[in-house]
């Protein structure tokens, strides 16, 4: 138990009563759960198939929402292995499977800690822990839907943007880091209203080289 496992079913709760409110049955929702692994594909995915999208098109459009996780999966691989010479196998392979946000923020904090030759246990009974809370939070959320106000389910979708951006802002370290936070901060909205749809990728392309321009050291 950790805040971070309170963020997690916190926002669980809202993504169960938001799958319950768009008409998907208990069944599917935890289905979602299992298989698609991190919030953001799976509101995605409720939300294409609620339009009335096909399974193709829903399935590339979260596949997009995933692209992210790339660079998170790269820096991640690293600690997980048992020294540069050993190569990833079939278990890294399903490690890479439970790379979200909250997976990859707590492997930082707290596998370089612990032994290189236990560093992929640890974060196999990790990933597979979070699919658990999640999964109880958003079979609580839909069987609470009911009496859940939509107010309240949309608030609690945003507990792990929140979780993550504190996290972030503790863990910065160099001027750089500072800089990415308050950039994306501020381009954020902004681009929401100018270019919608394409905002998040306009805000960390712009933001990101901002920020590392104004922020690497001078010689």
């Amino acid at each position: 138990m950790s805040a971070a496992s309170f963020a997690l079913f916190a926002t669980a709760l809202g993504y169960g009563a938001l799958a319950r409110g768009l008409g998907f049955t208990l069944e599917q929702t935890l289905f979602l759960v299992l298989t698609v692994y991190a919030l953001p594909g799976q509101v995605v995915a409720l939300d294409e198939i609620s339009r009335g999208a096909d399974l193709i098109a829903a399935t590339f459009v979260v596949t997009l929402t995933a692209i992210r996780m790339l660079p998170m999966t790269v820096t991640l691989v690293p600690l997980l292995r048992e020294g540069k010479a050993r190569k990833p196998g079939l278990a890294h392979i399903l490690a890479v499977h439970f790379v979200s946000v909250t997976t990859w923020l707590e492997a930082h904090r707290l596998l370089p800690a612990l032994p290189p030759r236990l560093r992929l246990a640890f974060f196999l009974g990790l990933g597979p822990g979070y699919v658990v809370i999640m999964g109880a939070g958003a079979f609580t959320g839909h069987v609470l839907a009911a009496n859940l106000p939509s107010l309240l389910s949309a608030g609690l979708l945003l507990m792990t943007p929140i979780y993550f951006m504190c996290s972030l802002i503790v863990g910065c370290k160099a001027r750089a880091e500072y800089l990415a936070v308050v950039l994306g901060a501020v381009l954020g909205p902004l681009m929401h209203l100018l270019a919608p749809g394409y905002d998040l990728a306009i805000t960390g392309l712009v933001g990101g080289t901002l920020a590392w321009a104004l922020g690497r050291p001078r010689r």
